[in-house]
């Protein structure tokens, strides 16, 4: 659905490329994990996805049609959840949904059923007239979540959903993205955090200062495992060193070497 080919972005002023030729794929159906440390390029890749910066080399396609074509004929059909609260803080949860629904297009019967639906997805049923900047952490993030899905999006964007979030709060966020990549929306979710990535992606790309270093699903990545080498001067330590790595995949003792 979804073909990234050779981006490239720099910022003015700026010293290195936030993009250095950066190129993958999304299908339909799946979750594709952005994994990389904070500066890796990921919200600068977001942003490029969701419209909010401008191409400066490369090409995006949504199903073999440039990104600018498809959010002219469809400007719904992408949606973002940020990592900042993409909300009004004073309007409550109902009244943020009914603004961004109505910005959106959706009138009458069909608004009331999409706002009743995303409120449902997002538990929120119990915040309805609560203002949003009353709400907690977690649920400030359900509310952004909502807010995206109002106009069914092909494509879903999650740029570092459970930052501040708590444990459970976090877990409901995790399974909910799940569940959109099963309904068949294709889905990016950008974090930090392997173990997030490892627990609901279908395949994964890992980013680090502006490119990709690689990708696939995480059997593949597992597969193409560096070796570390590890010199040892105390011959005492060996033993204790190769229990430590042994958690980590396997371990040999070449001489004083352990692999």
């Amino acid at each position: 659905m979804l073909a990234i080919r050779d981006l490239c972005f720099r910022y003015p002023g700026a010293s290195a490329a936030a993009l250095e030729h950066v190129s993958f794929t999304a299908a339909r159906g799946e979750v594709l994990g952005l994994l990389g440390p904070n500066g890796a390029g990921k919200t600068t890749l977001i942003a490029q996805l969701a419209g909010i910066l401008a191409l400066q080399q490369g090409q995006i396609e949504i199903d073999g049609k440039p990104l600018s074509q498809l959010r002219q004929a469809h400007p719904t059909a992408i949606a973002i959840a940020p990592q900042e609260h993409a909300f009004y803080p004073t309007l409550s949860v109902l009244e943020n949904l009914d603004c961004f629904a109505g910005v959106g297009g959706l009138r009458g019967a069909g608004k009331a059923q999409r706002i009743d639906a995303c409120i449902a997805l997002a538990q929120l049923q119990n915040y309805r007239k609560v203002q949003a900047q009353r709400l907690s952490g977690g649920l400030k993030r359900r509310l952004n979540m909502s807010i995206a899905l109002l106009h069914k999006p092909e494509l879903i964007l999650f740029d570092e959903p459970t930052v501040g979030v708590d444990p459970h709060s976090r877990a409901f966020l995790m399974d909910a993205v799940k569940q959109l990549a099963r309904q068949g929306s294709a889905v990016i979710y950008t974090s930090h955090y392997m173990e997030e990535v490892q627990a609901i992606a279908d395949r994964i790309v890992v980013m680090d200062q502006g490119r990709v270093l690689c990708q696939g699903t995480l059997q593949d990545l597992l597969a193409g495992a560096a070796t570390l080498h590890v010199e040892v001067q105390d011959d005492s330590a060996q033993d204790r060193l190769i229990e430590l790595l042994a958690v980590y995949g396997q371990t040999t003792r070449v001489h004083q070497l352990v692999t």
